[in-house]
C-alpha cells in the first residue's frame, strides 16, 4: 500500500472513532444512571463455561445467596455459567441481580436470572469493566479464563495503584487458583521483584461462601475505616 493510500485509510477511521465517541458516552450514562440508584453491590467474576452440573456453578449460587443475606446485591457480566450462577443465587434469595451484557460473536446473551430493569448492554469492555468497578464493594472471583483473568488484574492494579478503593478481591477456589499465587509467589515477587510483598493479602484464596461472608464483613465491620460507597467518582 502506497504512503497516500495509508494516510486516507488512516483519516477515515479517525474520522470513525470521533463518531464512536457518541456511542461511548451513551453506555457511561445509561449505566450510571441505573447503577446509581442501588445500594451496596458485589461483583462475581467467572467462566461463561461453567455448566450447571459442575462444582463451582453450585458454589457460585451459595456464596451470591449468602451475600444477597447480608445486604448486598449481585452484579455479574450477564451471561451463562458463572455469571448466570451469581444472579441466580441473587434471584432465588430475593436480591438485586444485575447483568453487564456484552455483544460478543459467540458464548455473551442474557440469562434468566437478571432483574429485567437491571439488564444493561454493553458494545465496549472498558464501559462495562468501569462499572463493574465503580459500584462494587468487593470482588468474588470463581475459575474462569482469559475475560476472568482479565477482570481480575484489571481490578488488583486499580487498588494497587490507588485508582479505586482498597476493596477486598477474592478468589474462590483453592485447587484452581493455588498455582497462580505461588507463580505470582516465586517469579513476580521473589525471582524479579516485580511486585511488593504487601500486595499479596490483596487477594485471599478460600473455597466457601462462609469465608467469602467472613472477609467481606470483617473488612468493613462497624468502624468507618472502610466505608460502603462507589470507589470512585468520575
Amino acid at each position: 500500500m502506497s504512503p497516500d493510500k495509508k494516510l486516507k485509510q488512516w483519516s477515515e477511521i479517525k474520522g470513525e472513532n470521533s463518531w464512536t465517541m457518541f456511542k461511548v458516552l451513551a453506555e457511561f450514562v445509561d449505566g450510571f444512571e441505573k447503577l446509581n440508584k442501588l445500594g451496596p453491590c458485589i461483583s462475581i467474576f467467572g467462566s461463561a463455561r461453567t455448566k450447571p452440573d459442575q462444582k463451582y456453578y453450585q458454589l457460585t449460587i451459595d456464596v451470591a445467596r449468602a451475600l444477597v443475606s447480608e445486604g448486598f446485591g449481585i452484579i455479574s457480566g450477564g451471561g451463562p455459567g458463572i455469571m448466570e450462577a451469581a444472579n441466580k443465587g441473587a434471584y432465588l434469595e430475593g436480591g438485586l441481580s444485575i447483568g453487564l451484557n456484552i455483544e460478543l460473536p459467540f458464548e455473551q446473551s442474557g440469562n434468566q436470572y437478571i432483574d429485567p430493569d437491571k439488564n444493561l448492554e454493553h458494545r465496549y469492555f472498558f464501559v462495562r469493566k468501569v462499572m463493574f468497578v465503580k459500584y462494587s464493594q468487593a470482588f468474588v472471583v470463581l475459575p474462569g479464563g482469559f475475560g476472568t483473568l482479565d477482570e481480575l488484574f484489571e481490578t488488583l492494579t486499580l487498588i494497587q495503584t490507588n485508582k479505586i478503593s482498597h476493596v477486598p478481591v477474592i478468589l474462590v477456589g483453592s485447587e484452581f487458583w493455588s498455582g497462580l499465587r505461588d507463580w505470582i509467589v516465586d517469579t513476580l515477587l521473589t525471582k524479579h521483584n516485580n511486585i511488593s510483598e504487601k500486595d499479596l493479602v490483596l487477594m485471599p484464596i478460600v473455597d466457601t461462601a462462609e469465608e467469602v461472608v467472613n472477609i467481606i464483613n470483617d473488612f468493613y465491620g462497624d468502624t468507618t475505616e472502610h466505608q460502603l460507597k462507589p470507589n470512585y467518582q468520575l
